[in-house]
């Protein structure tokens, strides 16, 4: 007799892997802000926003193209989402390394509808011949389109609904100058400050259900790096320690224990930028080092020590780059507790 296949039950409490994913995706998503009275920090920011899209709706038009510029994680991507929200439209999301020929993002604007916002994230790395065909939908909205291949070839002028572009980008000096001044407003985003990001993880912990004191928002706020992102997800970190030990309040005493648990120092630094730290006070004792010797030695990419760890370091003093290479300052030595080479200052 042939043996039959049995498909094993699911086991009861186990969740599948997607499932854990999809949950995790909806509760970064959760903790978004919808609307701008809700969006934490960037005032000035704020202010000139909520004046262009009041300007925008009174005149029952959309809004102007907008291009946010700053660091990853400081609310980019939720401001996209607020504009749509506010404007009382769809959001439709892209990335400018996904828009690779201009058919792609010719397809994107045909599609849209009367009024809808495309957000385009890193825009800076969208392909120059792309760009080309976005200047004459942002300005006059039309697109032009070539149809068919060389004698028989001709253009066809296709008229576009009226939609605004939101741009995003962590690099302003490689967006082409002609697609930066297109847009009608360009807004900065700065590195947060501590009780800003103290009121995010308050916030963020009012969704989640966490139970949070205001010394254990201010301990994780201090260890985000200006970052609601990394704010949040440390908030996450501190949330799953104080489940696993029975504990409902997080105080300032649990925030420090777990975050410690995790890695992050009283300054916000992680392993990897220990290590760097390290490897400038003691293995090269205050010598200049080349950014491909110093990532060769941390075990990482050159591009990621300089773009990822490289900029938080130097905003904090405890790294500077000179034309012979990088050198601890002498408050990483008093940061890591090591004695100061010669007994001087660097």
């Amino acid at each position: 007799m042939s043996r039959r296949e049995v498909p094993l039950a699911p086991v009861a409490g186990v969740v599948e892997p997607s499932v854990l994913n999809e949950n995790e995706r909806r509760e970064e998503v959760s903790l978004r802000p919808r609307e701008l009275s809700e969006f934490v920090g960037q005032g000035e920011l704020v202010a000139h926003l909520r004046i262009v899209l009041a300007a925008a709706r009174e005149r029952h038009q959309p809004s102007d193209h907008l291009l946010f510029a700053g660091p990853p994680g400081l609310g980019k991507t939720s401001l996209a989402a607020i504009v749509a929200s506010e404007m009382g439209t769809t959001l439709r999301v892209t990335s400018g390394p996904v828009i690779s020929r201009p058919g792609d993002v010719a397809a994107l604007l045909t599609d849209l509808q009367e009024g809808e916002v495309l957000f385009i994230d890193e825009i800076h790395r969208l392909h120059r011949s792309v760009e080309e065909v976005l200047y004459s939908a942002m300005e006059d909205r039309r697109l032009d389109v070539l149809l068919g291949r060389g004698p028989s070839a001709r253009s066809v002028r296709l008229e576009l609904p009226a939609f605004t572009l939101i741009g995003a980008t962590t690099r302003t000096g490689l967006v082409a100058a002609p697609l930066r001044d297109r847009f009608g407003f360009i807004g900065r985003l700065d590195l947060y400050e501590d009780a800003d990001l103290a009121e995010i993880v308050r916030r963020s912990a009012q969704r989640l259900g966490v139970k949070v004191s205001a010394e254990g928002a201010d301990e994780i706020a201090r260890r985000s790096r200006g970052t609601p992102r990394i704010a949040n997800r440390l908030l996450r970190r501190v949330r799953d320690v104080a489940q696993v030990d029975g504990v409902s309040d997080v105080n300032g005493d649990v925030a420090r224990q777990a975050l410690t648990l995790f890695g992050v120092d009283e300054r916000g630094l992680d392993k990897v930028d220990r290590r760097i730290l390290g490897l400038l006070c003691e293995q090269f004792r205050g010598q200049p080092v080349g950014l491909v010797t110093l990532a060769h030695a941390c075990g990482e990419e050159p591009a990621t020590i300089e773009e990822a760890y490289e900029p938080y370091l130097i905003r904090e003093g405890l790294l500077i780059r000179t034309p012979r290479g990088r050198i601890a300052t002498e408050r990483a030595y008093h940061h890591l507790s090591l004695p100061i080479p010669g007994g001087g200052l660097l």
